[in-house]
C-alpha cells in the first residue's frame, strides 16, 4: 500500500469521535458492526484517514432546504 499523501495525518477513535460529535462508544460500536467510516489497523492500534471520514460523512443523508432555494 503507498502512501498517498503524507499530510493526511491519522486520526485516532477519540479524535473521530471528537469531529463527529459523537461518543467513544458509539464510534466503537459502529466500527464492531461494520458501520461508520473505512479504518485502518495497525496493529492493536485503530486509525482512520481523514479523508475517509469527510468521505463517509458526505455520503450521510441531508435533511432540510438549501439556503439559496
Amino acid at each position: 500500500m503507498a502512501i498517498t499523501r503524507i499530510n493526511d495525518q491519522l486520526l485516532n477513535e477519540q479524535e473521530v469521535a471528537r469531529i463527529t460529535g459523537l461518543s467513544l462508544a458509539t464510534v466503537r460500536r459502529w466500527r464492531l458492526l461494520g458501520m461508520g467510516p473505512q479504518y485502518l489497523k495497525i496493529g492493536a492500534a485503530v486509525r482512520y484517514r481523514p479523508s475517509d471520514l469527510q468521505s463517509w460523512m458526505n455520503s450521510l443523508p441531508r435533511g432540510g432546504k438549501p439556503l439559496d432555494a
